[in-house]
């Protein structure tokens, strides 16, 4: 296999992120709960989701490598240039809860992202991984059966590849954890369980990845994993302490 892998002449990189935002975008508005949420407040909060994801995803880039950041910081296509997934969920989130300030809305909508947002990053990785040395989300060399050679003679671990299996068994769990009969759940339980299993997840990749560790051995994208990783924490400790209480109040076996 050659790498960069041309599609009908169309960079893979190009036309997986294209089809990763349309085919998640057509997920979300059917597999989303309607009675939860009227379409026209839905669509601010994507529109929220979108523009927070965008200035997330930047923002956690420039501090891969900040004496670079600092030297390039007048450079316009350097600051355009990069993007991460965890910034782009931890923006996109900032994003979503901005916009509901605005709108007025005050439910929890992480659920309806998930699946979502489970299909169009396995999609972008497939980009990711077709595009080989030039997408730099290749992992460290290695001697492991699963290693490919992008193109230099060197065989790496393909973290793309190891992304989407994660996401794909991820995907399955959180599935049946929303199909099952129980409903002890509350509002934003399984938005909540996908970030922390993505976070925890990028959290040790991240350690086979070439990419700078200035960080006391971490990456730029290993501490966003970090702050997370405590939000969410914390989050759900407080949601099942309330989850808690409103089973004891009133018996309902969901909690809004």
């Amino acid at each position: 296999m050659k790498f960069p892998v041309y599609i009908f002449g169309i960079h893979p990189h190009l036309l997986f992120e294209s089809l990763a935002y349309f085919i998640g975008f057509r997920v979300y508005l059917w597999t989303r709960r309607k009675e939860r949420i009227p379409v026209e407040k839905a669509l601010w909060i994507v529109v929220g989701a979108i523009f927070g994801a965008d200035i997330g995803s930047k923002a956690v880039y420039w501090f891969e490598n900040p004496l670079k950041t600092i030297y390039e910081w007048n450079r316009l296509t350097y600051l355009l240039e990069g993007k991460t997934i965890v910034g782009g969920l931890l923006g996109g989130l900032i994003g979503v809860e901005t916009a509901k300030k605005i709108i007025g809305w005050e439910h929890s909508t992480g659920d309806d992202f998930v699946f979502p947002l489970i299909v169009g990053m396995m999609i972008g990785r497939v980009g990711c991984f077709l595009t080989g040395l030039s997408d730099h989300t290749y992992g460290t060399p290695t001697n492991w059966i699963t290693g490919v050679d992008f193109g230099d003679g060197i065989k790496r671990h393909p973290t793309q590849l190891y992304e989407i299996a994660f996401l794909f068994l991820l995907g399955i769990v959180l599935l049946r954890i929303r199909t099952a009969p129980s409903k002890m759940l509350w509002e934003g339980y399984l938005f909540q369980l996908f970030m922390l299993g993505y976070l925890s997840f990028r959290l040790l990749i991240d350690f086979i990845k070439p990419t700078p560790h200035p960080y006391f051995y971490l990456n730029n994208i290993q501490l966003a994993c970090i702050a997370g990783i405590v939000y969410y924490v914390q989050l759900m400790f407080k949601k099942r302490h309330q989850f808690i209480n409103s089973i004891k109040e009133t018996g309902s076996l969901y909690a809004e």
